[in-house]
């Protein structure tokens, strides 16, 4: 009589809750890092947006208006006020995403400083909380702090 060699069912039980276990732990370990760094990414596009706009208010000694919106960091705008200076590459290679693959939004004069960059959050909507608030130049130190309180 041959013995048959194998795993049996009970032994492939408990490598199966093993895993499980050692998944969950993982899982709750790393369970914010991307929010976190969705708003990492966020804080970066933001940033580099301002660093375009400084250099166009540079050259131009305006800002793009509501209606031009950051498109104007692209390609000249046709609509007035046109810029007298306008760089002849444009003042960003593309506009990006935000980390929610919504568009930022932009308004001049701004309800919070000067002008507002936003992104609209998670839900891609105005208003919201948590990940659907609206985070701007304006906050998003602030949002990033209280997600990591929350951790």
């Amino acid at each position: 009589m041959q013995k048959q060699s194998g795993f049996s069912l009970l032994e492939i039980l408990v490598a199966m809750a093993i895993m499980a276990i050692l998944g969950g732990i993982m899982v709750t370990q790393f369970m914010g890092q991307t929010e976190r760094a969705n708003y990492e990414r966020l804080k970066a596009d933001i940033a580099a947006i301002e660093s375009a706009l400084v250099q166009y208010h540079s050259d131009n000694f305006l800002l793009p208006t509501t209606e031009q919106g950051l498109e104007a960091l692209v390609t000249k705008p046709d609509i007035t006020p046109t810029p007298k200076n306008y760089a002849r590459r444009g003042y960003l290679k593309e506009l990006t995403n935000d980390p929610w693959g919504n568009p930022y939004q932009y308004a001049y004069p701004g309800e919070y400083g000067e002008y507002d960059i936003y992104s609209l959050g998670a839900d891609g909507e105005e208003g919201g909380e948590g990940l659907a608030s609206d985070i701007g130049n304006w906050n998003v130190d602030d949002a990033i702090q209280a997600l990591k309180d929350t951790e």
